[in-house]
């Protein structure tokens, strides 16, 4: 008689009792389905106006937390769930940080979109009192003073953080530090103020309105945050790469021109571009020195120029008969303006990526 020897099976200890690799990230999709389709049953049913996507990310990350807790106790055990917990809780009161942030994307996406079209990027709104228009002349506008304050801030600022990392001794480089952080929070509509006295002045014109001025105002906005940031990163450059220069003779003025700002550019070039992502939405600034248009003004230095944030306040504040017209061209100038912000913080995360010497990579 003859006996079969059957093979046990083969397991594996090290993944005995674990869940799978993704099966976090599946649960938490599957968290935001059931409660989106709950939610945008609300919506279909006409329960609520719109789609609540505050509630659902929440609710979806709550729910998510007591099914990866759920599943974990009875896959890993009650230690490993409550690691797992925990970890979800943490990603909760985040998701409660970001919970503004992501109202206030999605509505302005939600009412943006119904006016992001052609017409709105090669359009004014000379002659238009309705329907149609654009806001060509305000997206010129933004970059054409935006630049300009970057051309004005971006030299003073980098060369002031040369001087107070590189050279700065005593009660001066005490008093501009000083300056910078009482600069660092001034009141925005103080900053127009500032640039409407100063060119009613030298021009002796009380009722001045041109680009360049509020170039100028934002410029005094912009030139404290690139101070700082500059200054932090010329400050996390190794010591050892100056002393190395001088050890070979290298002039002070020539280690900071070619070892100082080489190795801490990436960084640099990433404070600017913030720097101009936070003043590229400022309105009352521009409000008082640059005033508002309906038409097409490419000259900083003469008339009135319209720019994004203005555009969106006065669609909405100054609304025609049409009214909805005006709300809509609102919303997708606010839109218009999230998505160059984004954009400059994109470029900034690339140029720290690429720009950044490999020793520190």
């Amino acid at each position: 008689m003859s006996t079969t020897l059957t093979a046990a099976p083969i397991t594996n200890s090290l993944t005995a009792g674990m869940l799978p690799r993704r099966a976090s990230l599946w649960l938490l999709l599957t968290s935001f389905a059931v409660t989106g389709a709950f939610f945008g049953v609300l919506f279909a049913a006409g329960i609520t106006n719109d789609f609540n996507i505050v509630g659902t990310v929440f609710f979806g990350v709550l729910l998510f937390c007591l099914l990866i807790w759920s599943v974990s106790r009875a896959v890993e055990g009650s230690r490993k769930a409550k690691d797992r917990l925990v970890t979800a809780l943490v990603a909760l009161a985040f998701t409660i940080a970001l919970l503004p942030l992501i109202s206030v994307t999605f509505t302005t996406i939600v009412n943006g979109l119904p006016r992001f079209d052609i017409d709105f990027f090669t359009q004014s709104m000379r002659n238009v009192v309705g329907p149609g228009g654009g806001a060509l002349h305000a997206i010129v506008g933004t970059l054409l003073i935006t630049g300009a304050a970057a051309l004005i801030s971006v030299p003073i600022g980098l060369l002031t953080a040369i001087y107070l990392v590189e050279y700065g001794r005593g009660s001066l480089a005490r008093g501009i530090t000083f300056f910078v952080d009482v600069m660092t929070g001034i009141p925005s509509i103080v900053a127009g103020l500032f640039a409407f006295a100063l060119f009613a002045l030298i021009t002796n014109d009380p009722g001045i309105r041109f680009g360049i001025g509020g170039a100028v105002a934002l410029s005094v906005l912009m030139i404290p945050v690139v101070v700082r940031s500059s200054e932090e990163m010329l400050k996390l450059v190794p010591n050892e790469l100056r002393e190395a220069a001088f050890a070979l003779g290298v002039p002070k003025w020539l280690t900071v021109l070619k070892v100082v700002l080489p190795t801490s550019i990436a960084g640099i070039i990433t404070g600017i571009m913030l720097s101009i992502a936070r003043v590229i939405g400022e309105t009352a600034p521009l409000l008082i020195i640059a005033g508002f248009t309906s038409s097409m003004n490419y000259d900083l230095f003469s008339e009135r120029m319209m720019t994004l944030p203005v555009f969106v306040y006065t669609q909405y504040m100054n609304q025609g008969s049409d009214m909805q017209a005006y709300i809509d061209r609102a919303w997708a100038g606010a839109l218009t303006l999230i998505l160059i912000v984004a954009l400059l913080n994109i470029i900034a995360r690339l140029i720290a990526k690429f720009f950044t010497p490999k020793i520190a990579r």
